[in-house]
């Protein structure tokens, strides 16, 4: 890929929510170009392509390109994050809030 192809590919990354430069450059380095090439993608298996420990925040943002590119609304990156959060906790938070009907994960 040349420098304008990359710029191109870069700058079309922006339009997706919750990707600037720097994600956009990440996400270059991973193999996606467009928001079609996140469809499907598993954002842990993202975050070890490259063999690089990544922040987990980044690891949601790469969930919440993802969702968004298989078809899900645009959500902020930290819903993914409380989502992920949860889960690594075993999800009894989650329960308990659906329970009380106050499904914060949604």
């Amino acid at each position: 890929m040349n420098d304008d192809e990359r710029r191109a590919a870069e700058v079309g990354l922006w339009e997706i929510p919750n990707v600037g430069p720097a994600t956009a450059r990440d996400l270059i380095a991973l193999g996606i170009l467009s928001r079609a090439d996140a469809a499907g993608k598993d954002p842990d298996t993202l975050c070890a392509l490259d063999g690089v420990r990544h922040d987990p925040c980044v690891r949601d943002v790469f969930a919440a390109v993802v969702a968004h590119a298989d078809g899900e609304p645009a959500q902020p990156w930290r819903v993914y994050s409380r989502r992920r959060k949860e889960r690594e906790r075993g999800g009894a938070h989650a329960g308990q809030r659906r329970a009380a009907g106050r499904d914060e994960t949604q």
